[in-house]
């Protein structure tokens, strides 16, 4: 599958880059842009680091979103397809 697949095959309705990001400011920005979408849209976001990698995905379920598809990127991020809940 290639980096774009997840755009076609989710449409998603905001995409957030947070690679240059350190925790706690990740999860931090992920769940503003998560806040400003309704029910059911989908947040893809570019991240990157172990911290990262392991919490957001994570705290995201705990909340009450999907994780859709995570999908490691040829520059060594991270991509996640994240529908909300709700």
């Amino acid at each position: 599958m290639d980096q774009n697949t997840v755009i076609k095959e989710y449409a998603p309705d905001n995409i957030l880059d947070i690679t240059t990001e350190t925790c706690p400011m990740t999860f931090v920005r992920t769940r503003l842009a998560l806040d400003r979408l309704r029910g059911g849209d989908v947040l893809v976001v570019q991240l990157r680091g172990e911290e990262p990698r392991r919490n957001i995905p994570q705290t995201a379920e705990e909340q009450g979103h999907t994780v859709l598809q995570q999908q490691e990127m040829p520059d060594g991020s991270l991509r996640l397809s994240i529908r909300k809940g709700g």
